[in-house]
């Protein structure tokens, strides 16, 4: 009887050895169900809870009027926050230009240095893991750690141009780049333009990396210099890359805020939408509606850029 059943014990081990005839599923144990609803409960909580939640509450306060002081202070009040953010806001329009303005600067400037300094560097030239570290140390630090750096060199008495160029005599020539509205959102600009460049350097470099070496050679074979290659073989080969690019662009020009507020709190000339959000919920307005109307609109106007590329994202997928 205990030979058969030890017998029995390594046929049945033997068995759990062989692999499974194709077409059974194994059944989930108790041990699995509870790991994978962790894995997927615990991300979808948070997002829930932390995104989903307020994006829903700051559309259905944006139709009231709210100073965050008690729920039975809050007031229905319909379209009346669109329609004075609209018409009556000073500070909207000018906020509206200047992402705007932020959006034609980086997409003008840093985006193609970027891909520049990602073609310069796919030719595998000396020192190009220190090049790469260089131009990428800016993205890996904080937009708010930018903003210091930046607003030291900005600073109009004891920062490094002025002292530099000798620009911050009262009595003769001085340039306040932090407080005069004329020079200041350039001044943003530049230390936005420096950190997007690194970052779309990383995305070229990616996308060129995928590039079929052939489709070069052959351009070469053909007679092709090193512009026209690159003009006619290798910009559209990255196509999807551009797409990309393009999101990632508009992304960075709508969300933009940590250097701006770091720099001058978004004042005298450096108004945007994320600022005028900021001001209006937490500032000593406290008007919770009003911000969150700006919130809506920023959320609209993102989703306008978003959407459109992930219909081409899954319309790929579709195909492939």
């Amino acid at each position: 009887m205990t030979v058969g059943t030890s017998a029995d014990a390594v046929e049945t081990g033997r068995a759990a050895d062989l692999p499974r005839a194709p077409g059974r599923l194994r059944r989930l144990t108790g041990r699995d169900k509870t790991v994978l609803t962790l894995m997927t409960g615990v991300p979808t909580a948070l997002m829930v809870v932390f995104v989903w939640i307020p994006a829903l509450a700051s559309i259905l306060l944006s139709f009231t009027s709210w100073d965050g002081i008690g729920l039975d202070s809050i007031k229905w009040i319909g379209l009346r926050n669109y329609q004075q953010i609209f018409t009556i806001y000073p500070s909207f329009w000018p906020a509206v230009e200047h992402n705007v303005l932020w959006l034609v600067v980086l997409a003008l400037l840093p985006t193609p240095f970027g891909l520049f300094l990602a073609y310069q560097l796919d030719k595998k030239i000396r020192f190009s893991r220190f090049y790469q570290s260089a131009f990428f140390l800016p993205v890996v630090v904080s937009s708010a750690v930018i903003g210091f750096v930046w607003e030291l060199i900005y600073n109009p008495d004891h920062g490094l141009i002025n002292s530099l160029f000798h620009t911050n005599n009262p009595n003769g020539t001085y340039l306040d780049w932090v407080g005069n509205p004329k020079l200041n959102i350039w001044a943003v600009l530049v230390a936005a333009s420096w950190r997007h460049a690194g970052y779309m350097m990383i995305l070229y470099l990616a996308g060129l990396k995928s590039v079929d070496p052939s489709l070069k050679d052959a351009a070469a074979v053909d007679g092709a210099n090193e512009w026209q290659a690159f003009r006619h073989v290798v910009f559209p080969a990255l196509r999807p890359i551009n797409v990309v690019v393009a999101v990632v662009t508009v992304i960075e020009a709508l969300r933009a805020f940590d250097i701006v507020y770091v720099f001058n709190k978004g004042e005298h000339g450096t108004e945007l939408l994320s600022i005028l959000i900021t001001q209006n919920i937490i500032g000593e307005a406290s008007r919770i509606g009003y911000g969150s109307a700006l919130a809506v609109i920023l959320l609209v106007v993102s989703l306008a850029a978003i959407i459109p590329y992930l219909i081409v994202t899954f319309r790929k997928e579709r195909r492939t």
